[in-house]
């Protein structure tokens, strides 16, 4: 009786089922009395083929029947070996798995294909090809990029460090948190009575002045220039004839002499304030000290 099986014609006179009883071969996938079996193996990266004369290549992707066997572990993982047949020579390639690089590794028959480091080369692909200047420009910002990130965790250590320091301190400080608080309300009334007689003081220099405008504290550098200054009595001056010019005539003043009547006055202030003054500069001529 004629049969079929996977797709094969198996004669009837052959008194057998399957192509591998023809043969008298096992099937791929069935395990031997010894512990090895054969399975479909597909070359997982190009390999030179060492029995080849010359050497000849194996390209990746291109499959054996291969015996798989176990030869031993990594830790708990089993390392499987593949044995095969190259059918250009006869030669025999082993393969094994590498559980620790998760790779394989060709232990006999041949060697992998060493494809080099692969870089993209400048005018290929797209990249650019740089100038001297550039390739200089690119090198340095690279390594003050790396001096930054160095600068950066010496920062980043100090930093941590001082925080450290501040907690220990804080710890120190606030043991006895009931001893804290009363330095701190000690140094609070202090300040407090000391704003107070400052403010005092404010009020009562309005009050002579008669203002209400706030005055700024006052500082080192307004009491220096102050005590450049001392102002003095008319002690025996003749100011009524100076003064007179600064009254109005009873007439009607005409544009010219309203225009004269503003420059005396101007006048007269202006030698009154340098009689009355003594200071070390000249107020209307900056820069110019009095002889």
């Amino acid at each position: 009786m004629q049969g079929f099986n996977m797709g094969r014609y198996i004669p009837s006179d052959a008194g057998a089922t399957s192509g591998n009883k023809i043969h008298q071969k096992r099937a791929p996938g069935t395990l031997k009395k010894d512990g090895t079996q054969i399975v479909r193996f597909e070359m997982p990266y190009a390999v030179w083929c060492h029995t080849c004369s010359p050497h000849g290549i194996i390209g990746q992707g291109v499959r054996f029947n291969a015996e798989k066997k176990k030869v031993g572990y990594y830790y708990s993982t089993p390392i499987w070996q593949f044995r095969m047949k190259h059918a250009a020579c006869g030669g025999s390639l082993e393969l094994r798995t590498d559980p620790k690089n998760t790779a394989y590794v060709v232990t006999e028959g041949g060697r992998a294909r060493d494809y080099g480091e692969e870089k993209t080369r400048e005018g290929e692909g797209g990249v650019e090809i740089l100038t001297e200047a550039e390739r200089e420009r690119r090198r340095t910002d690279a390594f003050a990029l790396l001096e930054g990130k160095v600068e950066e965790k010496a920062a980043a250590k100090d930093s941590k460090r001082r925080i450290e320091e501040l907690y220990v301190g804080q710890e120190r400080d606030w043991s006895d948190t009931w001893s804290a608080n009363k330095r701190i309300r000690e140094s609070f009334r202090r300040e407090r009575k000391v704003r107070k007689r400052e403010d005092e003081k404010t009020e009562e220099l309005q009050r002579r002045i008669g203002t209400e405008i706030e005055l700024l504290p006052g500082n080192e550098e307004d009491a220096r220039r102050a005590r450049l200054i001392d102002f003095g009595g008319l002690e025996g001056r003749d100011m009524d004839a100076q003064a007179k010019s600064t009254f109005v005539s009873s007439t009607m003043p005409s544009k010219s002499s309203k225009s004269k009547e503003s420059t005396n006055r101007a006048n007269v202030l202006r030698r009154q304030l340098l009689s009355n003054t003594r200071a070390a500069m000249n107020p209307f001529d900056k820069g110019k000290a009095f002889s």
